[in-house]
């Protein structure tokens, strides 16, 4: 009979070393019912050590929504992005350079980019208007500004909400510079009128209320008028002839929401249209109708649609632009079946021919896109906007959901593209893990799965298929690291177990993942845990219980002692040297939970920190290789709990703490080095310790703070090395060394 303190082991054979911890385990649950702040440690900071900052390559994976050249300076290219910043174009490395790196964890936000403005006088001046929600719980937007092409940056905030990932933002652009006075600046804003800078965008006052929403705003370079694109009610080109003052509907134009416009130097002006229902905002979603417009050097405007939709093939029309040599492109929007394409008119567009027809794109490069495409030629998808080239008329570059194409030929009977996103990492990583042995890294992307990587610098071939969902967690086995599981959105079960490092992979057989088809609230799939020994899984979807599964996934049942809170996502977490111990850090009541049976159940080892609310973040982390060796990340700090009868220590010095991780450590069989996300002394930045949190040396600087993380782990195999999910920013490593 078991005593009253002993929990049943696991029914698997050959873990009597475990089981004996695992008794242990359930002694020290029973009675640590202690405070947590039961020791004080003040940190020493080192000084700083250089880290080399450097992509790791998955190829794109996100949507790229708007690009600028300058017209006026040749090789001068800019891109945004909806999540991942803004990228200026290296023309002779063929790479993207990103140009909003410095931004801390308060302007994270800022990554959103809505709209860019060039001053079509002045090619070292940039300007862009960051934000990414429109409700009241997100940051507040605010318009950067450049004079040394995006090398540094001043910040204006604004009073207003700025949309760079809500609906709608693949129109625009939304901010321009008066192309005769380059002191005067307007920005066209989501939902709050026209704004308007006569100091070169140190201060924005509201000028107009010509449309609450705007889509669109450009000023003609040769007659100053001033076109508003208009997503009040269902849409209208709005047209200003005094500067701003007064604005009135284009007669004849649709009633439908302005996407883009484009200047040809013959006095022509081009105009695409689309619209959604009158709940969804089109672009790069909810296109339902749309078209091309065409203002004539008589002023005369007329539709000049390649295709115009109807029953059968709903869509709209965003991107448009006019080469060096007149050539008209435009682009659909949300053209399903037979998919999205790009047309060219080489007459003012009298004629129209389909580019998708006679190109070929190169997604060789990238194993993820080739697999994406089911090895097909596409043109992609969320065409929002294009450009030519103004001083090479074969270049026409264009973006997509995954990331953009550029043309080497485009005046060219066969046209070739080229998937140029060198250094443009966009996937959002939901979590990433470094095992002790087999693939060097694992990332669970969103969209677009994620991957094993077995050399950081190199795209992965080992992907996780199918590439076209989100993969929202991936773990594997502390002491088995060839056992990995992961769960995803689509798949019926919504989870997969692999047993070779991720070579390959077997579905779960069940899932405790309910269908989410009806429910007034989405929730995510949540998050795996894989025992050290690689037995049991524990998975908890989101505002669920857990579930635990002893046969990789064909079966799963409900865990007791669960809390039962459901607002906030908790996440489970293995001991990676004991089989069958998971970990829960239960952030309402500030309690960490064990379970010592595999997932069986679970009850209170520890308690007494302070509770973590709502958005704030919060982490529970364990060293790999150390039994219950516990750290924990929350908004009030860092505690380390290194085993069941060390008292836990409270490191004052850390006054925030957003992500622990762990690595190598610097001395071979020595403490493995923990990485830091927080704020030690009062100072923001990357740390890491090498003795145990004793002492601090910070490891990024204030031009490489990335916005934000998801995620940060060490490499377990090699010293120093650090792996990060910057913000929207795909994967990053750093390593000791400019």
């Amino acid at each position: 009979m078991l005593a009253a303190n002993e929990v049943p082991a696991p029914s698997w054979p050959n873990y009597a070393g475990d089981i004996m911890i695992i008794k242990r385990l359930a002694v020290s649950a029973a009675l640590l019912g202690l405070s947590l702040l039961a020791c004080e440690s003040y940190a020493g900071v080192l000084p700083p050590e250089p880290y080399a900052w450097q992509t790791v390559p998955f190829g794109g994976g996100g949507y790229v929504d708007g690009f600028l050249y300058h017209p006026k300076e040749q090789n001068l290219l800019y891109a945004r992005t909806d999540v991942g910043g803004m990228y200026r174009f290296d023309f002779a490395a063929k790479r993207w350079i990103p140009l909003l790196d410095h931004l801390g964890k308060a302007d994270g936000d800022l990554m959103g980019v809505l709209s860019m403005a060039i001053d079509p006088n002045n090619p070292n001046k940039i300007y862009a208007v960051c934000g990414l929600y429109l409700p009241d719980w997100a940051r507040k937007g605010a318009i950067l500004r450049s004079s040394d092409r995006g090398k540094t940056w001043e910040k204006t905030d604004l009073p207003i909400h700025i949309g760079g990932n809500n609906d709608g933002r693949g129109s625009g652009d939304r901010l321009v510079v008066d192309p005769k006075d380059g002191s005067v600046i307007w920005y066209g804003s989501n939902k709050d009128g026209l704004w308007k800078s006569t100091d070169g965008g140190k201060t924005f006052a509201k000028e107009s209320s010509a449309a609450d929403a705007v889509s669109l705003l450009a000023i003609a370079p040769k007659t100053a008028e001033m076109f508003v694109g208009s997503a009040d009610g269902n849409g209208a080109l709005l047209l200003s002839k005094d500067g701003g003052d007064h604005f009135n509907k284009v007669p004849g134009t649709p009633e439908l929401v302005p996407q883009h416009v484009a200047f040809a130097s013959d006095g022509a002006v081009y105009v695409t249209f689309a619209q959604g229902d009158d709940k969804q905002p089109a672009n790069p979603s909810y296109a339902l109708r749309g078209a091309v417009w065409k203002r004539d050097a008589s002023g005369v405007w007329s539709e000049i649609s390649p295709l115009k939709p109807d029953g059968n093939a709903k869509f709209g029309y965003s991107g448009v632009d006019v080469g060096p040599d007149g050539t008209i492109a435009v682009s659909t929007l949300d053209r399903w079946a037979p998919g999205d394409d790009v047309f060219l008119s080489h007459d003012g567009g009298a004629h129209w021919d389909s580019l998708g027809a006679r190109s070929h794109h190169d997604a060789t490069p990238y194993p993820w896109l080739m697999n994406y495409n089911r090895g097909e030629d596409h043109m992609g998808h969320w065409i929002s906007d294009l450009k030519i080239n103004p001083f090479n008329r074969d270049e026409l570059v264009y973006g997509t959901g995954y990331g953009l194409w550029m043309s080497r030929n485009l005046s060219a009977a066969s046209v070739n593209f080229d998937f140029a996103v060198a250094n443009l990492e966009e996937a959002a990583t939901m979590q990433l893990v470094s095992p002790p042995s087999g693939p060097v890294l694992l990332a669970a992307f969103g969209d677009v799965a994620g991957a094993a990587y077995s050399d950081t610098t190199k795209t992965p071939t080992a992907l996780f298929r199918p590439t076209t969902e989100t993969n929202y967690s991936i773990d594997y086995a502390g002491r088995m690291p060839s056992v990995l599981a992961r769960v995803t959105n689509n798949d019926p079960t919504h989870g997969f177990i692999s047993e070779d490092g991720g070579a390959s992979w077997v579905a779960f057989g069940s899932t405790p993942y309910p269908s989410q088809e009806g429910k007034r609230e989405w929730h995510s799939p949540g998050t795996v845990a894989v025992s050290a020994g690689g037995k049991a899984l524990v998975w908890v979807p989101e505002k669920d219980a857990a579930y635990y599964s002893l046969d990789h996934g064909k079966t799963w049942k409900p865990s007791a002692g669960w809390p039962s809170q459901r607002e906030q996502a908790l996440v489970p977490v293995a001991d990676k040297a004991v089989e069958g111990v998971f970990y829960v850090f239960d952030r309402p009541s500030g309690s960490v939970l064990i379970s010592v049976d595999a997932g069986l159940s679970f009850k209170t080892v520890m308690n007494g920190l302070p509770a973590v609310q709502g958005w704030e973040t919060a982490q529970i982390a364990v060293v790999p290789g150390r039994m219950r060796d516990l750290w924990i990340a929350a908004p009030y700090g860092l505690v380390h709990s290194p085993d069941s009868a060390t008292p836990v220590t409270n490191m004052l010095d850390v006054s925030s703490a957003w992500a622990v991780g762990f690595g190598a450590p610097k001395v071979k069989g020595a403490y493995p080095a923990v990485y830091l996300w927080g704020k030690v002394k009062g100072q923001e930045g990357l740390w890491r310790s090498d003795d145990q949190g004793a002492n601090w040396t910070r490891i990024n600087d204030d031009a490489h703070q990335f916005g934000g993380f998801s995620a940060i782990t060490g490499d377990m195999r090699e010293f120093g090395t650090l792996y990060t999910a910057p913000h929207g920013h795909g994967l990053l490593a750093g390593r000791p060394g400019k």
